[in-house]
């Protein structure tokens, strides 16, 4: 018969030593059969299980002394030899159990950090630094509020449709844009392993039954405008307000640009001697150069703007990055609620009676252009750098045309501050 190991008492394991040595030394507890206190000969101590499973033999760790008792080890031993004898490896168990953990772990993934790793996953896939910029403002300002602290495995579709359907039908083109940076970012999460089953945001078969078709939309481009008649009163109203908010909406009035251009503008595109702004190609919707001529109301709104050390923007947001779209538009809605407040009212698109954005602006000149001028409307448009004929483009970026078209510039800039015209002007009523 095997010879049983003497019994040790918790006492006795206390006082056991490492004879010396550089090897670690197994000491026989008893109790059970095959369980040791295995001694480092810098006197560390753990619980060691020899045993044989199946066709291998094991020396299967416990746990370390004195966190792990002797009456602990022995119980997790017996615990260990029964489920052996059930067939049950303690080892591939224990590796199975941990793999799990990891797997649950990594799909306790917020959106928020989803967006993060799979924009940075996604860093060889943008032309240009303004479509990351791009991407990641509109997940910030829509998306992030209210899926930010979600577990990408527990977002549904009813938590996009959450999400899209306040601006569907007011910023649908943005909505549209927005569905589909979801969508990426959370096909990223289930390859990744943070996520299993059906994508919420998917269009096909799944959102498509919920919205209108963004094509259907009415209102996809039709961004509420001031009136001519309101345009003035709204122009003083926004030179009384300060900051950098104030100033940028000010500016992409009298420039007719669009948000993110004015929002990203640099001082190295600026030529305030000739005064023009060149936007390069890269941050142009059309991925063209598009030449801005200045007026002098423009120019001097530049000369007098603050430049923070070390920060090529001319717009700065208050941390030195760039300004978020919010923030025009928020100068835009506390002057609409101010002239309610103040007894008028207020600065509504004359159609959908809407509250005017700034996009809106860009309108505005361009009624202005149609119905108070006699400037060609192919001037018009390519001074909002729309896209047309080749040929008329062609011929307006010639240097003449430039300055015919910042003769139109002075001449709206003139307009917005309610001063006088010139003979391209048309007098109404």
């Amino acid at each position: 018969m095997p010879k049983v190991a003497e019994e040790l008492t918790a006492l006795d394991v206390k006082r056991l030593t490492h004879p010396g040595g550089k090897r670690n030394v197994l000491f026989s507890v008893g109790g059970v059969t095959g369980l040791y206190l295995q001694v480092t000969p810098k006197d560390g101590r753990s619980w060691v299980l020899r045993i044989k499973v199946g066709a291998v033999r094991r020396d299967i760790g416990l746990g370390g002394y004195p966190t792990v008792t002797l009456s602990q080890a022995r119980d997790k031993a017996r615990e260990a030899r029964d489920k052996i004898e059930r067939g049950i490896d303690p080892v591939e168990e224990r590796k199975a159990a941990k793999a799990a953990l990891v797997a649950a772990q990594r799909r306790g993934l917020t959106f928020a950090q989803a967006v993060d790793k799979a924009l940075a996953a996604k860093l060889d896939a943008f032309k240009n630094p303004k479509h990351r910029q791009q991407w990641e403002n509109t997940l910030a300002t829509y998306a992030t509020p209210d899926l930010g602290k979600m577990l990408v495995q527990d977002i549904t579709t009813q938590d996009v449709l959450r999400v899209l359907q306040p601006i569907w039908m007011e910023k649908t083109e943005t909505a549209s844009r927005l569905r589909g940076r979801i969508e990426a970012v959370l096909n990223w999460a289930t390859v990744a392993g943070h996520r299993t089953g059906d994508n919420p945001a998917r269009w096909a078969g799944n959102l498509k039954e919920l919205l209108p078709p963004p094509s259907k939309v009415a209102k996809d481009e039709n961004h509420p405008a001031l009136t001519l008649e309101d345009a003035p009163r709204w122009y003083a109203a926004l030179q009384g307000r300060e900051g950098f908010g104030a100033r940028a909406l000010e500016f992409a009035a009298l420039t007719a640009t669009r948000s993110q251009e004015v929002r990203g503008a640099l001082w190295d595109e600026l030529d305030l001697e000739r005064a023009l702004w060149i936007i390069p190609a890269a941050r142009m919707k059309m991925e063209k150069e598009h030449r801005v001529p200045l007026s002098a109301r423009a120019v001097e709104l530049l000369k007098a703007l603050p430049k923070l050390e070390g920060n090529p923007l001319m717009f700065p947001a208050p941390r030195g990055g760039i300004m978020s779209d919010g923030t025009m538009s928020a100068t835009m809605k506390r002057m609409h609620e101010a002239d309610i407040a103040g007894g008028g009212a207020g600065y509504l698109d004359r159609v959908s009676k809407r509250p005017a954005v700034p996009h809106g602006l860009r309108s505005t000149f361009r009624d202005w252009v149609a119905e108070l001028t006699t400037y060609p409307g192919d001037m018009a448009e390519v001074a909002l750098a729309h896209k047309i004929s080749n040929a008329v483009e062609a011929s307006y970026r010639r240097g003449d045309m430039i300055e015919k078209r910042r003769r139109m510039m002075a001449d709206w800039a003139d307009f917005m501050a309610g001063e006088a015209m010139s003979a391209d002007i048309v007098r109404i009523g």
